[in-house]
């Protein structure tokens, strides 16, 4: 208990409240440029940290992981494009919301589900990451291979496009993940003997170019059905309604994000993904959700919020980097002279508490800028598509460059805006194809290092019980829609008596007419 509460002084000193401010804000404005993600800017901000105290420095960087996922959420909702990977969800029901004229209720709802996902995700981290990391322990590549193909089923069920077009768009999405070099044998794949597609693709010209362009040409097309602003926009905070409709998925998405943020691989994508399939699921009327749900809103920003703050118990108890920023982090201690595992809560206990301590105070700063800049955020929706369109190719071609300063990676936004557009045309949603994108690496990976492990023997999936459990609900994912189609089918014909002739007759016409 001291130790948590000399974690509280020392983020209470001046510079460190400084440094957490300074984070969060950074984060929120790099997440609003899309492309310019908070692994990208920590690697350029690491030079900065090489002065700072450890605490101080890993507090920042802290901020910046955290506020981040809350501003990717702002050009989500009003220009359809994810500044993050786990903001991708977001797209399906917030922009819709903002074309409905919501726009404020859905950024307003994304900060309330961050900071209360946050917040609950650090008093569970402060309480439980001992018990945490022993189990974390277990988690070997057999369980992360089952929890990639249970994230890529589950991407069939988000999708507005039908299940066996998402199926599709995921397939294409898992072969793009192979591109580059073999990280077992080196041996180049689908490259063309092209140096610049050795180290594979990269998410951000691929998640522009099909959000971004893909959405600008196909409305260009459509000039009718083009999206406009709204005319006004007078509320800025979510209703009693939204707030008592959404309390739910908030809930559930913390739990969710929290669970899935702890286990190296799983992060705030799959935690954002396994929410919103989660309240998509649960609800009485799922034709909603695409459409303007504010659920689809509350439970994906939420549970990456969450995921985004439990990330940290790999990283700080184990040494183990959950995802990329994590590992950018990983590298900003290493240069402090610290290094991050077990032992780094007895010998270093100070930048333990200190860093878990300031999200409190970094989730509270969080809220109250966000919610009083909503204001300024909407009245972009406001202006005209004509200015719009141009603007939004700009900052998708910038956002692209100034990850890897590339133009081979404007070309390949081209490219896949060029792919996203005709998937527009073709009825398929580009949603899953990202998010299969992105599990891709992981499954390749683990099942392969799996098969290494059971002398090829898949069967041996099942014989650990991590990895039988997810496996079994792997299998429910799949055959549990199908029963429910079943179900619906022979259900009218068991439940329903017999009618006369003269009102059965017509039943074969209409289902011919429909």
């Amino acid at each position: 208990m001291s130790s948590v509460l000399d974690g509280f002084a020392v983020v209470g000193e001046p510079a460190n409240l400084l440094y957490c401010l300074v984070g969060v804000v950074i984060g929120m404005l790099i997440g609003v440029l899309p492309g310019l993600g908070p692994a990208a800017t920590i690697a350029i901000l690491l030079p900065v940290t090489y002065g700072m105290e450890p605490v101080t420095a890993v507090i920042m960087l802290a901020g910046i992981f955290y506020g981040a996922q809350y501003g990717g959420t702002i050009t989500s909702v009003l220009l359809r494009l994810p500044g993050e990977a786990s903001s991708v969800v977001t797209v399906f029901d917030g922009h819709a919301l903002a074309r409905q004229g919501r726009a404020g209720a859905a950024l307003g709802i994304a900060a309330i589900g961050s900071f209360i996902g946050g917040t609950l995700a650090v008093g569970a981290l402060s309480l439980v990451a001992p018990v945490v990391a022993a189990y974390a322990l277990d988690f070997g590549p057999p369980e992360y291979t089952v929890l990639a193909l249970l994230g890529i089923m589950l991407v069939a069920t988000i999708s507005s496009g039908g299940r066996t077009r998402a199926l599709a768009a995921a397939g294409i999405g898992l072969l793009l993940a192979t591109v580059g070099r073999d990280d077992f044998t080196s041996a180049e794949r689908f490259t063309f003997a092209n140096l610049s597609l050795a180290d594979g693709l990269d998410f951000v010209p691929i998640a522009m170019g099909l959000f971004g362009l893909g959405e600008i040409l196909h409305n260009l097309e459509e000039r009718h059905r083009a999206v406009q602003a709204p005319a006004e926009v007078t509320k800025v905070w979510p209703g009693r309604a939204d707030l008592r409709q959404s309390s739910g998925a908030i809930g559930r998405g913390s739990v969710i994000g929290f669970a899935l943020g702890i286990l190296p691989g799983g992060g705030a994508v799959l935690s954002s993904m396994a929410a919103y399939a989660l309240e998509k699921r649960r609800s009485r009327h799922p034709e909603r959700f695409g459409h303007g749900a504010i659920e689809g809103v509350a439970a994906p920003e939420t549970a990456n919020n969450a995921a985004a703050t439990s990330s940290f118990i790999p990283l700080l108890s184990l040494g183990i980097p959950a995802n990329a920023t994590m590992a950018v982090i990983f590298g900003a201690l290493l240069i402090q002279g610290v290094t991050p595992g077990p032992q780094l809560v007895t010998e270093h206990p100070e930048l333990f508490w200190g860093v878990v301590n300031s999200m409190y105070i970094g989730n509270v700063l969080l809220l109250i800028m966000s919610i009083p800049l909503l204001g300024v955020f909407v009245r972009i929706l406001r202006v005209r598509g004509t200015v719009l369109a141009p603007i939004t190719v700009l900052i998708t071609l910038v956002g692209a460059y100034t990850v890897n300063n590339s133009v081979f990676d404007i070309g390949l936004v081209i490219a896949f805006g060029v792919l996203g557009y005709l998937m527009k045309k073709a009825g398929f949603d580009p949603g899953p194809m990202v998010l299969a994108f992105v599990l891709g690496s992981l499954l390749e990976t683990s099942l392969r290092r799996s098969l290494l492990l059971f002398d090829g023997d898949p069967t041996g999936f099942l014989t650990r019980p991590i990895s039988g459990i997810l496996f079994a609900v792997f299998l429910a994912v799949i055959l549990l829609p199908l029963a429910q189609t079943l179900l619906r089918r022979h259900r009218p014909a068991a439940l329903v008596p017999a009618a006369p002739s003269a009102l059965r007759d017509p039943a074969p016409e209409t289902e011919e007419q429909e």
